[in-house]
């Protein structure tokens, strides 16, 4: 698997959205959608707000492989799900790190379980 570059890292992890639109099964992009992004190290992750039932959530997660936009980086990427208590525990602290301005109401469903249950890393193709 192929790996991040510094800049794009930096890129992404200091822009507060990332677009990201799943492939169809013919290999075309869905409509993006807007989502919030963190990094935990080397890795990017992603949550879905409403857990494993939201669309991009599940087209995601049916072809493993879309496209992102976020920082001036536009990258293909296959998602890759992740449910490591201890790394989720610190993807939860990334997003109240970063997102923790925004109001409570957005914050906290992207730590519970719900959005904990929809984590994906996102790794470059």
């Amino acid at each position: 698997m192929a790996n991040w570059t510094k800049d794009e890292l930096d890129k992404i992890e200091h822009a507060d959205e990332l677009l990201v639109a799943p492939f169809e099964s013919d290999n075309t992009p869905r409509p993006p959608t807007t989502i919030w992004v963190v990094r935990e190290g080397d890795d990017l992750h992603v949550r879905a707000f409403r857990g494993r039932g939201g669309n991009w959530f599940r087209a995601a997660t049916a072809g493993h492989a879309g496209h992102i936009s976020s920082g001036g980086v536009d990258k293909d990427v296959t998602f890759v799900e992740e449910d490591d208590p201890a790394l989720n525990d610190r993807i939860d602290r990334a997003y109240r790190s970063k997102y923790g301005g925004y109001s409570d109401s957005y914050v906290d469903p992207m730590v519970a379980d719900g959005a904990r249950a929809a984590t994906l890393k996102l790794v470059p193709r």
